[in-house]
């Protein structure tokens, strides 16, 4: 148990037997009337989002979540399956499960399973990850400084926006949080 008072982004809480995963939240201290703790929850679920508001101060109750750190190994079409970084243990994840991170897996990487008595809830990726782009087309001369951007296919497959600059079989770093181009890796 907690209090809304102690809540964080990324702490689970089981609320009416459902697990919502804090986005966002903020303590709002009105001119009349008690502080109250406005949220952003996320289904863990079905992965819907909704805004919930508490009063301050309110027990509620906190899903006991094991993160573990886990390789990706391979997707079998049905599933994609990690291996325990500790145990060795080839554990499934469903489609669901995985969701977008799936645009940015590339085998052997590392990546953290939030597991709740067992059952895996989701994937957390780190904030960015290095990929291959695999195809785009060629920047146009005099075009490098113009700020626009083009679509670029990486190595796991998902579309990106990049700068006009950026040529095919370069190694580019992207936002796993929404897609976006973070620059050119060196070397």
């Amino acid at each position: 148990m907690a209090t809304t008072n102690d809540l964080k982004n990324g702490m689970v809480l089981n609320l009416d037997g459902q697990l919502w995963s804090v986005l966002w939240f903020q303590h709002h201290k009105p001119g009349k009337g008690g502080a109250v703790v406005r949220t952003k929850l996320k289904s863990i679920a079905s992965g819907k989002t909704v805004d919930k508001t508490f009063n301050a101060d309110v027990k509620v109750e906190t899903a006991n979540v094991d993160k573990r750190q886990m390789q990706y190994l391979y997707s079998d079409g049905e599933a994609y399956v990690f291996m325990d970084a500790e145990t060795y243990d080839q554990v499934p994840l469903a489609d669901t499960v995985v969701g977008d991170a799936a645009n940015y897996l590339l085998d052997n990487q590392d990546a953290m399973v939030a597991m709740h008595e067992g059952t895996p809830l989701y994937l957390e990726l780190p904030a960015a990850v290095e990929l291959t782009v695999e195809y785009t087309e060629p920047g146009l001369q005099g075009d490098r400084s113009s700020g626009g951007t083009k679509p670029a296919r990486l190595e796991t497959g998902v579309d990106v926006a990049v700068p006009l600059f950026i040529a095919t079989g370069e190694k580019i770093k992207v936002d796993t949080r929404d897609g976006s181009y973070l620059g050119r890796v060196s070397g």
